[in-house]
């Protein structure tokens, strides 16, 4: 039986954006990116993230720059239950709420991007030889699930952009709700745009 994956992108709904997370201090990290980079991670310490445009809060979102996934506790509870092995839950306290949050770490990076069977492929024109090959972005994003390693949640080799869950996780999200993101489907036929 196929499995099904989707990328997990900004939703077109009302909701605030959050800065990308500091330190405690206010200090920006020295890798504000590393939340998007899929690899373990030391624990970064107290965090917290101011918010950039308030708007409805939303339980998972993305933060403006870095792109770094912030989730409410529900939310952290389904990528706990469902992926443990697959991401690290960093606490983050969120300008004006009194509920933590929580950063998710993708911890994997998965070589499954089925280029032959994208809509659009462009690749990065000039990039430095540790980032030769890697894409600027892809329209239709296609992966081979039998790559995926039995992973949940992961980044792309050569896309970090995708934050991609499987469908167990994608329907335990929307079980929870009042979400800030939406869901491309990356395998199967393309959808018709």
């Amino acid at each position: 039986m196929e499995r099904y994956f989707y990328w997990v992108r900004l939703g077109d709904v009302p909701q605030w954006i959050i800065e990308t997370p500091t330190r405690g201090s206010g200090e920006a990290f020295d890798e504000p990116w590393m939340f998007a980079d899929g690899r373990v991670l030391d624990e970064p310490g107290g965090m917290k993230a101011l918010i950039a445009t308030p708007g409805k809060r939303r339980a998972f979102v993305f933060s403006v720059i870095e792109r770094a996934p912030i989730v409410s506790p529900a939310i952290a509870d389904v990528f706990r239950a469902l992926a443990p092995d697959d991401v690290q839950l960093f606490p983050v306290t969120v300008e004006g709420e009194a509920d933590p949050f929580f950063v998710v770490n993708a911890t994997q990076v998965i070589d499954c991007i089925d280029e032959a069977r994208c809509r659009e492929v462009h690749r990065e024109d000039d990039a430095s030889p540790d980032h030769e090959g890697e894409y600027r972005w892809i329209y239709g994003l296609r992966i081979d699930p039998s790559k995926t390693e039995g992973a949940h949640v992961f980044r792309l080799k050569k896309f970090k952009t995708a934050f991609i869950v499987s469908e167990d996780i994608k329907n335990a999200l929307e079980g929870v709700g009042n979400l800030g993101v939406s869901f491309e489907r990356v395998t199967g036929a393309l959808e018709p745009h």
